[in-house]
């Protein structure tokens, strides 16, 4: 019941209403915590809360290590701190995992970690 207050008020912009719900539903042991933990963090970055919103993504993906959608909404939350690199190669990273690059998902993987390599004659 908590969880769905939260994410209604979510859907109606409420974004600031909807935090005390989704912590109290975190506190009390959420049966859907994949979602509530995204839900959650996605919340404090749309209020600005970065530092927030990063930490909440962590600790879902301590509960659900490698989650796309974790990984996908961490990204966002670095780029809104300035690591806009950390955020690409994170999103470089599960669009290979995922196989949405056309078969190209060594390439991708390599470019990941070597964002800026060029070769020059």
């Amino acid at each position: 019941m908590l969880r769905q207050i939260a994410f209604t008020n979510d859907a109606l912009g409420n974004e600031h209403e909807a935090l005390p719900y989704y912590e109290k539903v975190l506190e009390m042991g959420a049966s859907d915590r994949l979602r509530t933990w995204t839900g959650y963090g996605s919340t404090l970055r749309t209020c600005g809360r970065y530092e927030d919103a990063l930490a909440a993504f962590d600790k879902g993906l301590a509960e659900f290590p490698g989650d796309p959608g974790l990984r996908t909404f961490r990204a966002m939350a670095l780029h809104s701190l300035d690591g806009h690199r950390e955020a690409v190669q994170c999103l470089l990273k599960i669009l290979a995992e995922t196989k949405q690059v056309g078969g190209y998902e060594r390439a991708v993987e390599f470019y990941a970690e070597n964002l800026d390599l060029t070769v020059l004659k």
